[in-house]
């Protein structure tokens, strides 16, 4: 759930502030709420705004993250419903080609019969956001204008304020800025560590319509799926263990009792990652230019090599079937982007807002310096940066692929502890060895070594390509040389690794450093040679940090400013942590003219029907549409079950699996998806063509009651089923 701030540094991470203008703009922080009172009650809000502010009440109580997604409680026994491409990884940790859920889904008989959804799988309860500012600020003020020092302040108050919130076992603490460092809040969440698998559709529901529905409107897809938290016997989070016992939250969603319309109001409570609605227009033009083209050819170029390997071998088929959806997934919505900034002129328009802001900073005189000299030093790092990105992204791909990634991970690990744990890096904790623990294990279910040096061939054959001057000497030492055919030799090398097998990962997890320098295995002697090079970078990198530390705030602070000097409301950009948007069921009108109605119904999902994935619909419910078994869930006005609908909400990735909640506070839907017009507002909000994508919660019934029915867990979501 945590990034390193350094990890935040290297992929140049941006919170930023932006103004809105419209309802149906906006990831607000809870604390905001009863200031945008008037807007939520004009939009259709029957609650009182202040409830929604009450992170431990109804309804938000019930919102959860699953650290990368979202998720909410929706029964009194730790039933969690969320997206199935959220619970796609679990789904696939549990598949075989002999017995693959991916294909057919998974519907136990009774609680006892739910699986792991891996040792890795979380739930995180939110229980108090503390604001800790001044504290930060000052952590940082006292160790003077050095770089360095000011990264190394941070993070020292970063592990001082998530030690203390996690005092109490069970917890786990997350710093969060906001708006560049000019806010800073501690999260405290429950930690819950046994995460099962209670439900989840076939994929030919889950994930009708696959990689070529994907962004795409009008849809038809099924993409939900159910977790149970469960808990020890005493209460409180414990790893996995056949003697816990469900866990019982405070807080959770009922389904809606009135049937959602056009019009109507609806709200997201969820963790969006984030969004760089104020970028610098040079940082906005690198992403255009560079970095989503060079991230979407290398998930497409993957793609490319596990598919054609997966045709005849369908262990890898299986096992890389969540890195596989993961790559399609971002490719594509980073083609959107790119394709809406062409037409929106995005550039054009991120070059006039900064203008008028430096403009505005200007005419302040000397005031206005100290923001116009941190916006100058922005564009300084980011000129840096650009000089070895490419480098970047090829040798730390490289990095982190296969059992060269489980090497350098364990060897960093066994260096860091060496120290006294406060002096960790973070992410080599105490608190973080069961989650690498939990990697090495899962790595058995997604992994064959076969597919992993194509992979890594794929990213050693790029680094050899590189100019000279991108090179990095202690790789090409490794290599003994720099061409293809040391590239070839080095992974065949590699081939010999013992770090393939769970019982030799789990050996050096243990292991100390003068082990590792000892060791012969191929894979360490990698991690040995590169790391003080590798260590090197992170130095650099924190100096990059500890500089922007210092100018974002400042700018972001002038730009914020400026923005209500105009009198308008501000929220800051979406970082990962709770928020709030609001809106309105509604169609829209596409790029190229044509009209869409904000509901799918049925008879169009059968109507898709080929035979063949990505639009093979399982027998069970091509009869019930035929049949025209409704199950009691038609709406009067649609003359069917509402399948997907659409509304105006401002959502991005790590919505996915947020609640749907009516004016009521009742659940409604689950958001999974948005339109590809949409996609390119991470940058600019376009409130006229933004459109967010959900599962009608009546079309997950229908299926749980026609299709692949589940009657008791019907029961317990207070629905039974209809007839």
């Amino acid at each position: 759930m945590r990034k390193t701030l350094i990890t935040a540094a290297v992929t140049a991470a941006i919170a930023g502030f932006v103004t809105t203008a419209h309802a149906d703009e906006g990831m607000w922080v809870p604390q905001q709420l009863p200031e945008i009172a008037a807007p939520l009650k004009k939009a259709g809000l029957k609650l009182d705004p202040n409830q929604l502010a009450n992170l431990t009440g109804d309804p938000m109580g019930a919102i959860v993250s699953l650290g990368g997604c979202t998720a909410s409680f929706v029964s009194p026994q730790g039933l969690v419903a969320t997206n199935h491409h959220c619970a796609y990884g679990a789904i696939q940790l549990n598949s075989t080609p002999e017995k693959n859920l991916i294909h057919d889904g998974f519907n136990p008989a009774t609680q006892a019969d739910e699986v792991s959804a891996g040792p890795n799988a979380r739930i995180y309860v939110l229980e108090a956001i503390t604001d800790v500012t001044a504290e930060a600020k000052a952590a940082m003020a006292a160790a003077g204008n050095d770089p360095v020092k000011r990264t190394e302040a941070l993070e020292a108050f970063d592990k001082q304020v998530t030690t203390a919130c996690e005092a109490d076992a069970g917890y786990r603490c997350r710093l969060y800025s906001f708006t560049g460092g000019n806010v800073w809040r501690l999260f405290k969440n429950l930690e819950i560590k046994d995460v099962r698998l209670a439900y989840a559709p076939p994929a030919s529901v889950g994930k009708f319509g696959g990689d070529i529905d994907n962004w795409m409107w009008p849809r038809h897809t099924g993409d939900f799926s159910f977790y149970r938290a469960y808990v020890g016997k005493d209460g409180k989070p414990a790893p996995f263990s056949k003697d816990n016992v469900p866990y019982q939250p405070k807080h959770w969603l009922k389904i809606a009792d009135k049937p959602l319309g056009t019009g109507d109001f609806v709200m997201v409570a969820g963790y969006p990652g984030r969004t760089d609605r104020y970028a610098l227009a040079a940082e906005f033009e690198n992403t255009e230019s560079w970095r989503y083209p060079a991230i979407a050819k290398a998930y497409k170029d993957q793609i490319a090599l596990v598919e054609a390997a997966g045709k005849d071998n369908p262990d890898i088929a299986v096992k890389y079937a969540a890195s596989m959806a993961g790559w399609n997934n971002t490719s594509k919505n980073f083609e959107g982007q790119l394709e809406g900034f062409q037409r929106n002129d995005v550039l054009g328009i991120k070059r006039k807002e900064e203008a008028e802001v430096l403009a505005w900073l200007q005419a302040q005189g000397e005031a206005g310096k100290p923001a116009l000299a941190a916006h100058a030093t922005l564009l300084k790092l980011l000129e840096d940066g650009k000089r070895t990105q490419e480098r970047d992204l090829v040798l730390g791909s490289f990095n982190r692929s296969g059992v060269l990634g489980v090497a350098v991970n364990l060897y960093r690990l066994a260096i860091e502890k060496q120290k006294p744990d406060a002096e960790r890096e973070s992410g080599y904790q105490q608190r973080d060895l069961p989650v690498i623990e939990g990697g090495l294990k899962q790595m058995e279910r997604r992994y064959v070594p076969a597919m992993d040096r194509q992979l890594q061939q794929y990213w050693l054959d790029r680094y050899v390509a590189l100019p000279a001057s991108q090179h990095v000497s202690a790789v090409d030492a490794w290599l003994g040389g720099s061409d293809k055919a040391a590239a070839e030799q080095a992974l065949a090398r590699l081939d010999t690794s013992k770090l393939a097998q769970l019982d030799e990962r789990l050996k050096w997890f243990a292991a100390d450093k003068a082990a590792f320098e000892a060791s012969t295995d191929p894979a360490i002697r990698y991690a040995v040679a590169v790391m003080p090079t590798l260590l090197q970078m992170e130095q650099q990198a924190k100096v990059t940090y500890g500089t922007a530390l210092q100018a974002r705030p400042l700018y972001l602070q002038a730009i914020a400013d400026f923005k209500r000097s105009k009198g308008q409301f501000v929220y800051p950009d979406a970082n990962s942590s709770l928020r709030i948007t609001f809106g309105n069921v509604r169609g829209y009108t596409s790029l190229q003219g044509k009209a869409y109605t904000p509901f799918t119904l049925l008879e169009e999902v059968a109507a898709k029907e080929t035979g063949a994935e990505p639009f093979d619909n399982p027998k069970a419910l091509l009869e019930a549409v035929a049949a025209k078994r409704y199950g009691g869930l038609a709406d009067k006005r649609l003359g069917s079950v509402p399948v997907n609908f659409l509304s105006d909400l401002d959502i991005t990735g790590g919505n996915s699996g947020s609640p749907v909640l009516d004016a009521q506070g009742k659940l409604v839907g689950l958001a999974f998806d948005g339109t590809i017009e949409s996609v390119a507002s991470n940058w600019v909000f376009d409130p006229v063509i933004t459109r967010m994508i959900s599962v009608d919660q009546r079309y997950m019934r229908w299926i749980m009651q026609e299709v692949m029915p589940a009657p008791r867990l019907l029961e317990e979501l207070g629905v039974p089923a209809k007839r």
